[in-house]
């Protein structure tokens, strides 16, 4: 029989979960629609209104996080096919937003916005994040590369990995809102760096793709 409680033993091993955290971190690091809004607060009211973003944003995440962890694990005890397939169509949603952002125009970095208090900043960047299909797409075909139903309950290592995620994401965000504020005037006028990012967003997103399509199982075995 099971355990009901999981081990040790049941999480996925330190080199998974260090291969996990890399890969997490440079999907952050990419300017997506959660960073967006927090630069933007950030230049248009400061590093507090950033930080308060941040915490609306990785509130956000606690739902993906549990959505991932029952819908998952639901879906693999359903059918292995179709947890296979929604993997490799989410590996290939990344790939396809990595050749939009090479070949998209550049944008404005941060643009002016009305202030907003504290509550709605919250607010706003927690509906920004529950909405966010980088995040969705990640929970759903990256995150199951690392998790290996063999060592234990698949909602706890999926849990445990979204935990990661959101510590991980709470310090590049808030470094975002931290040098965004400090930095507020050059990014207002930062065509260049825009178009910059764009092509490192590009290329992560491809990478992690490819990574999410071929790599699965080698980062199960690791």
């Amino acid at each position: 029989m099971r355990r009901a409680i999981p081990t040790i033993g049941d999480m996925p091993p330190v080199t998974t979960l260090a291969l996990f955290a890399a890969a997490t971190l440079a999907l952050l690091l990419v300017p997506g629609p959660a960073v967006v809004y927090i630069v933007t607060r950030s230049v248009s009211q400061g590093r507090a209104a950033g930080l308060v973003s941040v915490a609306g944003i990785h509130a956000g995440s606690v739902v993906h996080v549990l959505a991932a962890a029952l819908g998952i694990s639901a879906l693999l005890a359903a059918s292995a096919t179709a947890f296979t397939l929604v993997k490799y169509l989410g590996a290939a949603y990344l790939v396809y937003l990595g050749l939009r952002k090479l070949y998209s125009r550049a944008g404005d970095l941060a643009k002016e916005v009305e202030p907003a208090s504290r509550s709605r900043l919250f607010g706003e960047g927690f509906v920004v994040n529950v909405l966010n299909p980088k995040t969705a797409i990640f929970f759903l075909a990256f995150l199951p590369q690392f998790v290996d139903p063999a060592r234990g309950p698949v909602a706890a290592q999926i849990t445990v990995l979204g935990l990661i995620w959101i510590a991980l994401g709470v310090a590049s965000d808030g470094g975002y809102a931290v040098l965004s504020s400090a930095f507020a005037g050059r990014l207002r006028r930062s065509a260049r760096a825009a178009r910059r990012l764009d092509i490192a967003s590009g290329l992560v997103y491809i990478g992690l793709g490819a990574l999410a399509a071929f790599s699965g199982e080698a980062a199960r075995k690791a």
